[in-house]
């Protein structure tokens, strides 16, 4: 739980930092990469992790611009990673210049719960953490090697003496 602005920023920026590495490693053609045929492309999972960003701070009353468009994914990946780092960066600025540290404290009414809004930016984290996890799953589907987020990709581990990865 976060006590101050501070401390939010600090794991936002930590958090989009490895998401912006994850994002940079995209190809266009990675782009229409699916689980099943029905599925959601890679394309639209991580245009829906960028663009939902200002879409959930604006429900929780903070002022920032959405984005207009979120139905029409580009086919650029640079795109979407460039659209990504402009909003996680407003994103910072937003809650910086809008919250407080007594602003955490207050509760407000999300996904049908009480919760103060710290527990609520916290949530707007696990969100960019879960999608990230499915983008690198289709990015390895994909053929593209995964950055690694909180260790290294299977291809990084020889450098640390190991042949045969744990799982």
């Amino acid at each position: 739980m976060y006590v101050t602005v501070l401390d939010f920023i600090r794991e936002w920026n930590w958090e989009t930092t490895l998401t912006q590495k994850v994002l940079d490693g995209l190809t266009d053609n990675s782009l229409n990469q699916k689980v099943y045929p029905e599925g959601r492309t890679l394309g639209r999972i991580a245009w829906h992790l960028t663009t939902n960003i200002p879409e959930y701070l604006a429900e929780f009353g903070l002022k920032i611009d959405v984005v207009k468009n979120t139905e029409d994914v580009p086919t650029s990946a640079k795109e979407i990673a460039e659209t990504f780092k402009n909003i996680s960066s407003k994103a910072a600025q937003i809650i910086e210049q809008q919250w407080t540290d007594e602003s955490l404290r207050e509760v407000q009414t999300a996904f049908g719960r009480e919760q103060s809004n710290a527990t609520i930016i916290m949530g707007l984290i696990k969100h960019i953490v879960h999608h990230r996890g499915q983008i690198t799953i289709l990015m390895r589907q994909a053929g593209i090697k995964p950055f690694g987020v909180y260790g290294p990709p299977k291809e990084d581990w020889i450098h640390f003496g190991v042949e045969n990865p744990p799982l």
